[in-house]
């Protein structure tokens, strides 16, 4: 399927009221600045991310977060949302705020509810439960955009079976949950499913900083190298990343990139381009794997 490898479709992880409130209005005006149309995932209901304490038992958790700076990128407080103090509910709190993001001509969807109970707690959900929370974050995402969401990009890239069954009531135009190299139909346990799945094909910022084999002064040309050798390339930022301590570091990369003649797109505008070539799209099975710099197990395609 031939793709112009200096398009980066761009996709934007908000997991926190935080980064809804910051992150995302420092992206939308360099956005809008130098004339990039990206895609905004919103987590829709209460941010929890101080339940995430319970992730100091995965392997490679530690490495992470201390690599990150956890309490400068999130602030004290995030830190202790749904653990000292009730979550904050962003949809409710900053809906003005998303209907700005659509207005300025960004693609907007869902990446979750609750974050922290989705990436955490979604392979031990029944059937049940799954479509519960998935149903949670479409009714939010309709009431504060006056429509149904036509992607969703879900939490720590977690999939299963349940999920994209849940994803198929609700017709969406394509996904973005998974890690890989294609974009696929997914297949489960003999069954196969209808929506799109775009995976994120670059690494992403928290994934290489921090590591003495990836220096931060080169991380830039980098992700140009990465840039230069795949066909498809998606890159996945996130509003508290990318959008608040990483926010120089980002603009500079943007920079860059447009001085190279790559052209950041929305992931609609993908979706389309690939679905122009529907018939060439594999049937892949989604598997659970792990990715070079994050810890715990990832849904990806199989190769």
């Amino acid at each position: 399927m031939p793709l112009d490898i200096k398009k980066v479709a761009l996709k934007v992880d908000v997991d926190t009221e935080r980064g809804t409130r910051i992150g995302v209005p420092n992206l939308q005006r360099l956005f809008d600045q130098r004339g990039i149309g990206a895609t905004f995932l919103f987590s829709m209901g209460r941010d929890n991310t101080g339940r995430a304490i319970r992730r100091v038992f995965r392997p490679g958790f530690f490495q992470k977060i201390s690599r990150t700076s956890i309490v400068s990128v999130y602030g004290i407080r995030t830190l202790l949302n749904g653990l000292l103090f009730p979550g904050p509910h962003i949809g409710k709190r900053h809906g003005a705020l998303m209907r700005g993001v659509a207005a300025s001509g960004h693609e907007v969807g869902v990446h979750c509810y609750d974050h922290v109970a989705w990436q955490d707690k979604l392979a031990h959900w029944s059937e049940a439960r799954t479509r519960q929370e998935v149903n949670k974050a479409v009714e939010t995402f309709k009431d504060t955009f006056g429509h149904r969401p036509f992607t969703m990009g879900s939490a720590g890239w977690q999939a299963n079976k349940a999920s994209l069954s849940a994803y198929e009531e609700h017709s969406l135009l394509y996904a973005s949950d998974t890690r890989g190299t294609n974009a696929f139909f997914p297949t489960m346990k003999q069954r196969h499913f209808s929506t799109l799945q775009i995976p994120t094909t670059l690494p992403t910022l928290d994934e290489l900083i921090g590591r003495p084999e990836y220096p931060f002064d080169n991380l830039i040309a980098h992700y140009h190298q990465c840039i230069e050798q795949q066909s498809l390339n998606v890159l996945t930022i996130h509003a508290e990343l990318e959008g608040m301590a990483f926010l120089n570091w980002f603009e500079q990369f943007i920079d860059a990139s447009i001085a190279k003649g790559i052209h950041f797109i929305p992931m609609i505008t993908l979706a389309h381009e690939l679905m122009e070539h529907k018939k060439e799209i594999p049937q892949l099975e989604l598997i659970q794997g792990m990715v070079d710099g994050r810890s715990g197990t990832l849904a990806m395609h199989k190769p």
